[in-house]
């Protein structure tokens, strides 16, 4: 069957509205996640773009005071010196080396993130002489008696979980995004996390940690963001509360520096033990 001129602009006009739809409800999904068909694309929408809102920081160097409270409320101090790499397609590196009290004075933790598969790291202890690698099957143990493990030490990486958008909540005053997700390694001491992120500027807010018996463990909570090169946030204090055994570490963040030029060599094991 033939169509004469006014049908073909007709299905032209048609084909040209679908199109048009269909890039606009892409930009939609794009620009605003919430929109996304459905809660495991938009939780994934959303977590990816909080992820591409932090690339390009290349590296950077900080100071840190770790504060490990007891049940009783009793405190003790480190001082603690950070020193991170950016690295492109993968997990970033990052240096942890501890400083004071003399107790602890040279201990350095070397962590290799990783996108897919098993973070790489490794602890420098001054009394034994050696370095320690951390198996991947001790990752949930606890880091240097604090409430963060080796696990919550790894960068953020979306191949690591699956997500699942669970709604809009307000927290930390700001309006935020609920997203579940579901760590993929299977030694994972987690069951799920849940994440609290804005809506704003997209910034982690608060994290909720399942077990591996999916009862609630512990809560992180990020607090006083600053802005470093007009774009990146970075907040200035971390508190971990552990609801199981009363114990809480607060990371406090200062002298924050980018790009200062360190490179994969200043985060080569063999070195750990020269680290200051």
């Amino acid at each position: 069957m033939k169509c004469s001129t006014n049908c073909y602009q007709s299905t032209v006009s048609s084909t040209l509205a679908i199109g048009l739809s269909f890039a606009v409800l892409l930009m939609l999904v794009t620009a605003f996640p919430s929109t996304a068909a459905t809660p495991e694309q938009q939780g994934l929408a959303i977590s990816k773009e909080a992820k591409l809102r932090d690339l390009g920081w290349q590296d950077s160097t900080a100071k840190m005071l770790m504060k490990l409270r007891n049940k009783q409320g009793q405190t003790s101090i480190r001082e603690i010196k950070i020193k991170s790499l950016e690295v492109t397609n993968d997990g970033d590196k990052g240096l942890t080396i501890f400083n004071k009290p003399r107790d602890v004075k040279g201990t350095a933790f070397l962590s290799f993130s990783h996108a897919i598969g098993a973070d790489d790291q490794w602890l420098y202890l001054p009394a034994l002489k050696r370095v320690k690698r951390i198996s991947s099957r001790n990752k949930s143990g606890p880091f240097m008696g604090s409430e963060f493990s080796f696990e919550d030490l790894s960068s953020f990486e979306i191949p690591k979980y699956t997500y699942k958008y669970l709604g809009d909540e307000k927290t930390n005053g700001l309006d935020s995004f609920m997203i579940e997700q579901y760590p993929v390694d299977k030694n994972s001491g987690y069951t799920r996390r849940v994440v609290w992120i804005d809506k704003t500027e997209y910034r982690t807010q608060k994290i909720d940690f399942y077990d591996r018996k999916n009862s609630l463990l512990k809560t992180l909570t990020y607090a006083d963001y600053q802005q470093f090169l007009d774009k990146y946030w970075r907040p200035m204090t971390m508190s971990m509360v552990n609801h199981q055994n009363g114990k809480s570490t607060e990371l406090v963040w200062t002298n924050y520096k980018f790009r200062v030029g360190l490179s994969d060599k200043d985060f080569n094991k063999n070195s750990l033990k020269r680290a200051h």
